[in-house]
């Protein structure tokens, strides 16, 4: 799988240059930036008319929204900053940090929403103005949902994980504002508040469990974890995509926000010359870069036969090139 998608009317996308993924990521985060705010300060007059729990709770996880929209408004402008003396990599994990404390806080707003809910339990507190917050939360929802629509063809397109942890907290938001709905219907309709701090306590466990994913997908990227296969598989196939080119070894990649870093071992014919090598390795690269644009590759150039073993045993998992070697099947292999 590659940057290119399918859009709405079935034509098949051209793959994004860095630019255009820079300019898709910093235009949706000014659309985040001001839905955050609508929603935060809609809900906020709401919670003061109606003394609602449910509502205080989500007008939070809106407040948080907006907090974590700036996080990432800043986030995918440094990602895409380009390398210098300091940071030969670039500044792609910039998103993934913005991601961690993006899950901080959806942590902090659980324990909040849960300690308010279970006070209300403990001690309901009458809601006036019910008919006024539910049609809060119907605007919001209409909102929002357009808001993650936009951000889902975006992370399509990019991948980005900021822009990932951006739209966890909007699909949080969306299922607290059902919530809120439910519980001022289920207050007013019974006329027992406790219905109210019930649905906050169900909005505050649906974002830990935003949070966890959140923290997992910042912790993948800054842990360097491999690929997805299928895109794994689709950059082995574009490098051994030439008879001339006999396997492939040590095969190795990664994302930091919009950039994906791969590598690898290039086996060829061992009585080329090195111009000849040279000529076979820069036609992989073009194979793969028109495919994945923007990608920090990095191939050496192997005689078939003749690299040095790298293989280790760390606890009975071999690592090196015999591990993961690749043996292209089109080619006429030589004989060593």
């Amino acid at each position: 799988m590659n940057t290119s998608t399918t859009d709405l009317t079935g034509g098949e996308r051209l793959p994004l240059t860095p630019a255009e993924s820079a300019r898709l990521t910093a235009r949706i985060t000014w659309l985040s930036v001001g839905v955050g705010a609508s929603l935060m300060l809609l809900k906020a007059g709401a919670w003061w008319v109606s003394g609602s729990i449910a509502l205080l709770a989500s007008a939070a996880d809106s407040a948080l929204d907006f907090v974590a929209a700036l996080v990432t408004f800043w986030a995918v402008r440094v990602a895409v900053l380009p390398a210098d003396a300091e940071h030969r990599y670039g500044h792609g994990k910039a998103e993934a940090f913005a991601s961690l404390l993006q899950a901080g806080l959806v942590f902090a707003s659980a324990a909040l929403i849960g300690q308010q809910a279970v006070d209300q339990l403990m001690d309901p507190r009458g809601i006036t103005a019910e008919g006024l917050g539910i049609g809060v939360m119907a605007v919001s929802m209409m909102l929002t949902l357009a808001l993650v629509r936009a951000q889902a063809q975006v992370i399509a397109r990019t991948k980005s994980v900021a822009i990932k942890g951006d739209r966890a907290h909007y699909l949080a938001d969306l299922v607290s504002n059902a919530a809120a709905i439910a519980g001022l219907a289920l207050a007013h309709w019974s006329g027992d508040a406790r219905w109210d701090a019930v649905a906050a306590l169900l909005v505050a466990l649906w974002l830990v469990k935003g949070a966890v994913e959140v923290l997992r997908a910042a912790a993948n990227e800054l842990l360097d974890r491999e690929v997805e296969e299928d895109e794994r598989q689709a950059l082995l196939q574009l490098a051994l995509d030439d008879p001339q080119v006999l396997g492939v070894h040590q095969f190795r990649s990664r994302r930091a926000g919009p950039t994906l870093h791969v590598q690898m071992h290039m086996e060829l014919e061992p009585a080329q010359s090195l111009a000849e090598a040279h000529e076979i390795v820069e036609g992989a690269e073009r194979r793969i870069l028109t495919a994945f644009p923007g990608t920090d590759l990095v191939i050496h150039a192997d005689p078939f036969g003749m690299s040095e073993d790298h293989d280790h045993d760390f606890d009975g998992l071999q690592v090196g090139h015999a591990a993961d070697r690749v043996v292209n099947p089109k080619a006429r292999l030589p004989q060593v």
